[in-house]
This record gives structure tokens, sequence and C-alpha cells, in this order.
């Protein structure tokens, strides 16, 4: 009789347990998350749902397929644009890449432009706050 009450025993022990790490790990994720302060309650966010999608000004396009455009307009290289800009506007060049565009050729534009004389190359990308 003694023996079937140890049993029953060691059976529940397992169970509270995890019952305690469930429980440890619920208030480790309740303090992590309140670590981060909150956006302040009177901050209201900008709202751009209505701009338009157009691309920044002096901004070189590549399209999907590694093309490139500015302004609307074809170019045959990087460093075709390049030689577009006034010195002044070389410093800080403005790259926006199409979505479906593979890594490999936006680093490879990009390092082309920075050959052709850009100081620093900037990507332009779409960033929502959620």
């Amino acid at each position: 009789m003694l023996l079937h009450k140890r049993k029953l025993a060691s059976q529940r022990e397992p169970t509270i347990t995890l019952i305690n790490i469930v429980f440890l790990m619920l208030v480790f994720f309740l303090v992590v998350g309140t670590i981060a302060q909150p956006l302040d309650s009177d901050l209201k966010l900008i709202n751009t749902a209505d701009l338009d999608g157009r691309e920044p000004p002096n901004a070189l396009v590549v399209l999907a397929d590694g093309s490139l455009r500015f302004e609307g307009k074809p170019l045959a290289s990087a460093a075709a644009y390049v030689a577009t800009l006034p010195e002044n506007e070389r410093e800080t060049l403005r790259l926006v890449p199409d979505r479906a565009l593979p890594a490999t050729t936006l680093v490879a534009v990009a390092r082309s432009l920075q050959e052709a004389g850009a100081g620093r190359v900037m990507i332009v990308t779409e960033r929502g706050l959620k």
C-alpha cells in the first residue's frame, strides 16, 4: 500500500515542475516586454497613406531587371548618372531599387557609383511603423 502512494506522488511532480517553468517564462516575458518605453500618448504620428510614390530628387532608380533610370529616362551606366550631376551633389547619392531587384545587382550598382566618384550611396526604401 505504501508503494502505491509513492507512485502517485512521483507522477504529480513533473506536472508541478512544468507549471512552475511556464509561470516563470510568463513573468520573464512580461518583464522583458515592459523594458522598452512606449510612445508618448500625446504623440501623433505622421500619416503617409496619401503620399505619392515618387522617387526623391536626383535619385537613381534601379528596376527589377537591373536597368537604370534617372528622372524617368533610361541610363546606360551608373557612371553616366554620376556624370549628369554637378560636382557638389556627388557627395551623397540616393539609390531607389525595385523590390524585386537581386541584392547582388544592388551591391554592384552601388559599387559602380562609388567607383564613378560618389562619396556616399544611400539606399531609399519603404519603411512602415507598426
